[in-house]
């Protein structure tokens, strides 16, 4: 592979990390959304189930490590500078701890803002060392990589964690108005967050959102998911089109921060998803309200908390993809305010 070198603009850096991480979040995400419902479905009929369950959540895990990985590819490094890399992004993802035993446990996807920091450290350090270490490379870069993206990763933990929970206290306070209101506003938020590398799951969770406020910011995220899929449905291929809502909507976050003003017309759908769904009293459980209808797991939460299968029918499915489809019509034919160029994906 060619030597990475510090020649890229400011914004194409950006862009290489921000999808780096989206197609992290894909692969160590999408198949638990996918199988994870179903399997619980299934436990008492499948033996496996449980050990699907269990391989599904451990990939959530390393997040991290993948997501890394796949930033290193976008620079075009080599071998040992793309696993210098990886291992870094995992020391400032803060989801490992030091048991008393002496080993580590490892839960959870970790801060998705700090492994981003982490990782572009971490860039900057390999761009500056490059291969001007030749034969020495193997033994002289690891090391230096790691203490310093990995040292300084683990500083801006801390800091960057406390910005979380500001954001989810402030959350917290929108829940406090009036329903509708509240289900208009939660569903804007969360719609707003997965486009960001906040975790919208350990947002939801840090602030125990549950009942009708889960329900609007899962719904939010449904919103969100359905209209970036046929946002970019023509330039996009199907399987691609799919993962927006199956998977996570945050596979376009490279995308929407390049140009913010795609936000708009996403945050409307939600908005309005979000307040039918306090005025439909549809419900949900901290950690169904990030996931929006990845593995069914909105649906599933708002069945359970008792809103009838027509509804969510509806809310989850017919709304969302008509919402989509009348706000492509109406900016994207009439308004000529965005293309489904905007929205593609190449994962080549």
């Amino acid at each position: 592979m060619t030597e990475t070198k510090p020649t890229q603009s400011a914004k194409q850096f950006t862009l290489n990390v921000l999808n780096g991480i989206s197609i992290g979040v894909i692969v160590a995400l999408v198949p638990s959304a996918l199988l994870g419902q179903l399997m619980l479905a299934l436990k008492g009929v499948l033996p496996f189930a449980n050990t699907i369950i269990t391989l599904t959540n451990f990939s959530m895990t390393l997040l991290p490590v993948v997501s890394g990985l796949c930033v290193a590819m976008l620079f075009k490094m080599t071998p040992i500078q793309s696993s210098s890399l990886a291992i870094v992004a995992m020391m400032g993802a803060g989801n490992w701890k030091l048991l008393p035993t002496g080993g580590f446990g490892v839960q959870g996807t970790g801060d998705v803002i700090n492994i981003m920091v982490t990782i572009a450290i971490g860039v900057l350090i390999i761009q500056v060392l490059g291969t001007r270490m030749k034969a020495y490379t193997i033994l002289l870069l690891p090391a230096p990589t790691l203490v310093i993206a990995g040292g300084l990763g683990l500083l801006t933990l801390g800091p960057i964690h406390a910005i979380t929970v500001a954001i989810g206290e402030g959350i917290m306070a929108v829940t406090k108005l009036q329903p509708v209101m509240m289900g208009t506003l939660l569903a804007m938020i969360f719609a707003a967050l997965i486009l960001t590398p906040i975790s919208s799951v350990g947002i939801a969770t840090a602030i125990s959102l549950s009942g009708i406020a889960s329900g609007s910011a899962n719904l939010g995220i449904t919103a969100c998911g359905f209209a970036l899929a046929i946002f970019g449905s023509q330039a996009n291929s199907l399987g691609t089109s799919l993962a927006h809502f199956l998977g996570s909507p945050k596979i376009q976050m490279a995308n929407m921060l390049e140009k913010p003003k795609l936000f708009i017309p996403v945050i409307i759908n939600a908005g309005i998803l979000g307040a039918l769904g306090a005025i439909f009293n549809v419900k949900g459980t901290p950690m169904s309200a990030g996931f929006g209808f990845s593995g069914l797991i909105g649906p599933m939460a708002a069945l359970n908390g008792g809103t009838n299968v027509i509804v969510i029918t509806i809310l989850f499915f017919v709304l969302p993809i008509a919402l989509a489809i009348v706000s492509k019509l109406v900016f994207a034919k009439q308004m000529d305010f965005m293309h489904d160029s905007d929205f593609m994906l190449s994962y080549e």
